[in-house]
């Protein structure tokens, strides 16, 4: 930062600032941890020598609570990736399969809201595409807040439900798919440029929610790249000129996933692997009837409570999902 020629180019700085802002929020929680540790050992040892009852109790509160700091600390170190310290955008498409899969769908979008509500993050929803009868048929939603990215990359791939169908008169078990795609929230271009020339830019009416303005002028924006033919629309905003911004953003970090998905397939080309590279497979199975069960097929994680998991509560399956990246990395 120091350097005379950082700030000219104020996407990189920026970006640089924002993996600088990661760092430190690390930095700071360790020392905060390692203080209160501290803390606590001296607690212990003067109800040790004293025979403290009153000291000794306030150990094991402090105690119990550092515990669980250091647990979701030992986690988060577990965020290492390049753009693992940033926000993210959440994406969500129905498989084939009507309005089950539609509002399916839909139900994927209000759990992931209430985790990033519980987790204290900052959602909002820019894409949303209404189902004909209920539910959704896509939405993209932007996630602020430190390392959304790093946690969120877990939930990548296709979500399987199965329960009684409310739309089904005979009531039988359906079973539906939805796809979860998660990509970092990059806040400038970096490395990645783009030519106005390979954009193609259209503006429509808004088709949700937001009452009469966003849907009687075209405020909403779909940007198509040329060269690759990735599309991202938005319309969350009332103004025009947001919507394009948000859907710029969109747009850079899905072609910055698309670069680096070339670059793997190149490699594993390279490398002789037969296996394909996937973006995306079946990793969770969300079951309704004819008993409850949530389980994360990579992980074994599971647990009957499916009411709490469709109400955001995903923390159990996150954290498995890190552990056993960590697990895998230490085996290499």
């Amino acid at each position: 930062m120091a350097s005379p020629g950082f700030w000219q180019d104020r996407e990189t700085a920026q970006h640089a600032i924002t993996q600088l802002k990661g760092v430190k929020a690390i930095v700071a929680e360790w020392t905060s941890l390692d203080r209160d540790v501290s803390d606590a050992d001296v607690l212990l040892t003067l109800a040790a020598e004293e025979n403290d009852d009153d000291a000794a109790r306030e150990a094991e509160k402090v105690a119990a609570g550092l515990e669980k700091r250091i647990e979701s600390f030992e986690l988060k170190s577990l965020l290492s990736g390049e753009y693992d310290a940033m926000g993210a955008i959440l994406e969500i498409n129905p498989g084939a399969g009507g309005t089950d899969c539609q509002d399916w769908a839909a139900m994927l979008h209000r759990m992931y809201l209430r985790w990033a509500e519980r987790s204290g993050y900052a959602a909002m929803t820019v894409d949303f595409q209404e189902g004909q009868e209920a539910g959704i048929k896509s939405a993209s939603v932007e996630i602020r807040g430190d390392f959304a990215y790093g946690y969120l990359r877990s939930e990548i791939g296709v979500h399987r439900l199965v329960r009684i169908s409310p739309f089904d008169a005979q009531r039988r078990r359906h079973t539906s798919f939805s796809s979860v795609m998660v990509l970092p929230l990059i806040e400038g271009e970096g490395d990645l440029e783009i030519s106005p020339d390979d954009l193609k830019i259209d503006t429509f009416r808004s088709s949700g929610a937001g009452g009469q303005h966003v849907n009687k002028t075209e405020s909403a924006v779909r940007l198509t790249h040329i060269p690759t033919g990735i599309t991202v629309s938005c319309q969350s905003e009332r103004s025009q000129h947001r919507n394009r911004e948000s859907a710029m953003r969109i747009l850079r970090s899905r072609l910055l996933m698309h670069k680096h998905k070339e670059q793997e397939q190149k490699r594993a080309q390279l490398a002789g692997e037969k296996k394909p590279i996937e973006w995306s497979s079946q990793i969770r199975s969300y079951v309704f009837h004819p008993y409850t069960l949530v389980k994360d097929h990579r992980t074994g994680c599971e647990t009957s409570d499916v009411e709490k998991v469709a109400d955001g509560e995903i923390d159990i399956f996150i954290d498995a999902y890190l552990k056993g990246r960590r697990q895998e990395d230490g085996a290499k």
